[in-house]
């Protein structure tokens, strides 16, 4: 359904006719200059060699991402390999990450889920918004 309703903000990877890596992602209607990235998957095979980094970015270079100047999502404490995704195009990009809680584990899970933070990286390199 992410691909067919939303299918200029995702994309799929392949490698050997399998499939390598996904990012699913939307602009916002209250929000569009920026980009939310919804969710990453790299097989096992294919991590560690910037995949989710790349996919990204091929994203943000569409014609469909113009005048993207910022990347969101969310993430829980406990995903590092999403962190260091996120940290890494941050620091590649030479601009700020800020973290801050927009779902709280006791007063919007009630207990049941890890607060998931809003990650927002930007402002993005003038490449990327153009």
């Amino acid at each position: 359904m992410q691909c067919t309703h939303f299918a200029e903000s995702c994309i799929i990877a392949e490698r050997d006719s399998a499939i390598a890596g996904w990012v699913s992602g939307y602009r916002p209607p209250s929000e569009p200059e920026c980009f939310f990235v919804w969710q990453v998957a790299v097989a096992p095979a294919a991590r560690g060699q910037r995949l989710g980094g790349r996919m990204i970015e091929t994203l943000l270079d569409r014609p469909s991402s113009q005048g993207v100047t910022h990347l969101i999502t969310t993430v829980t404490d406990d995903n590092a390999p999403s962190w260091a995704l996120f940290e890494g195009l941050a620091k590649q990009w030479s601009t700020a990450l800020a973290k801050s809680a927009l779902f709280h584990r006791d007063t919007h899970f009630a207990g049941a889920h890890a607060t998931e933070w809003l990650a927002r990286i930007g402002p993005l390199p003038m490449t990327k918004a153009a």
